[in-house]
């Protein structure tokens, strides 16, 4: 018996849960941990199932949903609940990020294969060589943009990259690449948005007196940083706090929420629907 982990995501009907429960009872599956949810707004049903069965068994419960009445599905996939996902990093200037995927990669706390970290800057080669992993340098320059993509997606292709992560990567990706990674690619950005664009953020923020810090983790689109959010938080801060302290808080609130978005994604937990996330 091996733990694997089903994800279905098709149009809202009865008998769905007693389809995959069938499904698995016939070849004497155990439902370890079960989690749906079905979407009004979109008419579609999301089920994420982790279970118990012989790997030669994942065949046979596969296509016994498939062919039930009450499954029109849109997505359907089964994975070993300990595959871990193979991830690659982009990164700037700012280590912040960079270094939390590090450490929780290195100490297992997350379920990630990192593969190596590209950046467009030499800043992080340092830090990213002591934790033995490949560093790439790609420069990006406006009229260098589409070969450096280009050059990006083949990192990509070869090393067969199931997940993007843009750990601070201060780059506008075109519309073509967010294409390429669509529902696999996640950014990191500051809660200020659309409010404090620009230079120093966190400094405009000061001089407006926000009272709230925070982050947001979304999966990449065509439209800047209004992408399918994936994980949020934020801090409460007061008049007191100085620009340099506001920067330093939320740095630690982008951390925090990238990792578990990370975390989410490699867990299979994150569905689309439509414009935003279910996550179980």
């Amino acid at each position: 018996m091996a733990r694997h982990i089903m994800t279905l995501t098709c149009d809202e009907r009865p008998g769905i849960v007693a389809a995959v429960s069938n499904a698995l009872l016939k070849v004497g599956a155990n439902i370890v941990e079960n989690q749906q949810f079905s979407d009004e707004d979109t008419n579609l049903f999301f089920m994420r199932t982790v279970f118990d069965a012989g790997s030669d068994d994942v065949a046979a419960v596969l296509t016994a949903i498939d062919s039930s009445e009450a499954v029109e599905h849109q997505h359907l996939a089964v994975r070993p609940a300990d595959e871990r996902c193979r991830t690659l990093i982009l990164v700037s200037k700012f280590d912040h990020c960079l270094l939390d995927l590090l450490y929780r990669w290195k100490s297992g706390d997350l379920p990630i294969d990192i593969v190596g970290v590209v950046s467009n800057h030499e800043d992080c080669r340092a830090l990213v060589e002591y934790y033995g992993l490949p560093f790439t340098l790609i420069p990006v320059t406006p009229e260098t943009k589409r070969d450096a993509e280009t050059e990006l997606m083949k990192i990509v292709e070869v090393e067969d990259i199931e997940l993007v992560v843009l750990a601070r990567y201060m780059q506008i990706l075109s519309d073509w690449l967010c294409g390429q990674l669509a529902g696999r690619a996640i950014n990191i950005h500051h809660s200020f948005l659309p409010g404090f664009k620009g230079a120093k953020p966190y400094h405009q923020a000061h001089d407006r007196g926000v009272k709230l810090v925070g982050a947001s983790a979304h999966y990449v689109t065509a439209d800047l940083d209004e992408g399918p959010i994936i994980e949020q938080d934020v801090v409460r801060v007061t008049h007191a706090e100085t620009p340099t302290r506001l920067v330093s808080i939320g740095r630690d609130v982008e951390r925090r929420v990238l990792s578990s978005a990370v975390r989410a994604h490699a867990e299979s937990r994150v569905f689309l629907s439509g414009r935003r996330t279910i996550v179980f």
